[in-house]
């Protein structure tokens, strides 16, 4: 089918959504609804395209009526079938919700109230997890089986069904109400388990605002400790902290949070909570194993680093940290180092809100991508078999760190970004990765098009050797098995031959020498507009026009011409 995606961004379930179809065959587009200054001009543009089906995956804007009455158009909602409103996903994890759904259903003149093409619920996680990582996780898990029905429905000439024909699966939904920044304010009294259900509520956006140390700020990536750091410290006290977590005094045990704003009249950038708060005289504590950067594991002949950050993003230090963490791990006398991220994250690169916070943004770029490269050499030039596992989406160093293992798998469902448009040429070793494994002239073409790759995708051309199951705890039993497997001496000569054929060719430095002459005349003398670009990304700033790459090819060429 001729399929478009109508979306208010080009965000993470988005790029799944798209991804999904491409692999399937269909003929896909999108366009960004910001970017159309009336209704009527949207209007032409989908008449234009002349779409079999509209998919709106992510859309916080109104259809007009004239696309929705005469094109089959269908939202995809991030709530059970009753749910209404823009706050599903905080409402749900502030309740303590145990079980969620998705829904897709047709556009109509009142929003979520149309006819309902699919369905699906899953089971809430009872520690709750971040906003973030629940819709990019099991909600866009729920959205593809809801896209899925949709796509069998359509070609076989069905019909969505009303709302209130449909059994309940999740019971006391109804239509809840927007839930701005003062609903998640935070009172340090209450107990922390209360205090961490809360930020990860309001993960992103809008943020959990406090008010700590006489000053105010939003808080985010929060871990609850039922035991006091120190049972005599008032409510709001720093009691710790641990490289970039602090830890808070509260009502009934301690808050850990990882990352944290200033609040003025704007909110700040999200940086580590270290940086952000006055830890002056606040004692080391060790943090809790859910904040650590990295922690490393043995079984057997293999040892596992597991990598964590904070929505993908890795600062100047946090890098310097992984490379160590990777160093120590090759002292080990194993014979094969798996690296992997979280279920929630793999890594999305350098830190792009630790370079716009720092008093030379261009410096800190460069600190960054030198500290990121180190990372990536580390992997690369190691004596062990080294394994990359994609356990989660992955963008831009992130990406290109995982290539530069001798075998790289990945967890169906994982979309990775090899580069956004942002403005620079990159680095971590990816003119030698990415040509080894596609040829140059694939590689050049993957790069450019700074489009997002299906792992089907990615296997399929030989950008990772395989993909394991969705379940994240199956993906854990068939990595452990794939793993252990490399340990046998057939294993690892095909592993090893393999990863032979794709060695570089000449010394690693020749390609970061390369990829680093072209980030400096990026990050200094800002040729591509990465300034600009960054600042956009950071505060999510509304399209101005959707990138030409996102469009049908035919429109492309029409709006070309």
């Amino acid at each position: 089918m001729r399929i478009l995606l109508l979306v208010s961004a080009f965000n993470g379930l988005t790029q799944r959504v798209w991804g999904y179809l491409a692999d399937r065959g269909h003929d896909v587009g999108v366009e960004l609804a910001p970017a159309f200054g009336s209704p009527e001009e949207l209007t032409a543009r989908v008449e234009e395209i002349g779409p079999d089906l509209i998919l709106a995956p992510f859309l916080k804007h109104r259809v007009p009526e004239d696309v929705w009455r005469r094109w089959t158009t269908v939202v995809v909602h991030p709530g059970p079938v009753g749910d209404r409103g823009p706050s599903s996903l905080d409402h749900a994890i502030l309740d303590g919700r145990d079980r969620w759904g998705v829904t897709a259903l047709s556009t109509v003149e009142e929003m979520d109230a149309g006819p309902v093409w699919a369905t699906s619920t899953f089971a809430l996680p009872e520690t709750p997890i971040a906003k973030s990582a629940l819709y990019n996780g099991l909600v866009a898990d729920a959205a593809l089986a809801c896209v899925e029905e949709v796509l069998r429905k359509v070609a076989a000439g069905e019909e969505p069904t009303p709302a209130d024909r449909l059994e309940r699966e999740v019971p006391g939904t109804g239509e809840l109400p927007l839930l701005r920044r003062v609903a998640f304010e935070l009172d340090l009294t209450r107990p922390a388990a209360e205090l961490a259900r809360t930020i990860a509520a309001a993960d992103g956006a809008p943020g959990a605002p406090v008010t700590l140390q006489g000053a105010r700020f939003c808080l985010f990536d929060a871990v609850a400790v039922p035991e006091p750091v120190n049972a005599d410290a008032e409510p709001g006290t720093l009691v710790g902290r641990d490289e970039d977590a602090v830890a808070i005094a509260t009502g009934d045990g301690t808050l850990w949070v990882g990352y944290a704003a200033t609040l003025a009249e704007k909110r700040g950038v999200k940086l580590p909570a270290a940086w952000v708060l006055d830890v002056a005289g606040v004692p080391f504590r060790p943090a809790p194993a859910a904040l650590a950067e990295s922690v490393y594991e043995r079984d057997g002949d293999v040892g596992y680093l597991t990598i964590r950050s904070y929505s993908g993003a890795m600062h100047t230090q946090q890098c310097r940290r992984l490379t160590t963490a990777v160093e120590k791990a090759l002292t080990e006398d194993t014979r094969v180092l798996v690296v992997r991220g979280t279920e929630h994250a793999f890594s999305n690169g350098i830190h792009l809100g630790a370079i716009e916070a720092a008093a030379d943004p261009a410096a800190e770029a460069w600190d960054n991508i030198r500290a990121i490269d180190d990372l990536c050499e580390a992997i690369a030039a190691a004596d062990q078999l080294t394994v990359a596992a994609f356990t989660a989406n992955a963008g831009a160093g992130g990406v290109m760190a995982g290539l530069c293992a001798d075998v790289v798998v990945a967890r169906d469902g994982v979309v990775l970004n090899p580069y956004y448009d942002m403005g620079i040429f990159g680095s971590e070793l990816h003119t030698w990765t990415v040509a080894s494994r596609l040829g140059e002239v694939d590689a050049d073409r993957l790069l450019s098009a700074k489009l997002p790759v299906s792992v089907a995708e990615a296997a399929r051309v030989g950008l990772v050797d395989a993909v394991g199951p969705r379940d994240p705890e199956r993906f854990a039993g068939w990595l452990a098995d794939r793993a252990a497997a490399l340990t046998t001496p057939e294993g690892r000569a095909e592993a090893v031959a393999a990863a032979e054929v794709r060695a570089p060719r000449r010394p690693l430095s020749y390609y970061r020498t390369i990829e680093l002459a072209e980030m400096a005349r990026d990050l200094f003398d800002d040729r591509r507009g990465f300034a600009a670009k960054r600042r956009d990304f950071l505060r999510k700033a509304a399209p101005l026009e959707t990138p030409e790459r996102l469009r049908f090819a035919d429109v492309r060429e029409t709006v070309a011409g």
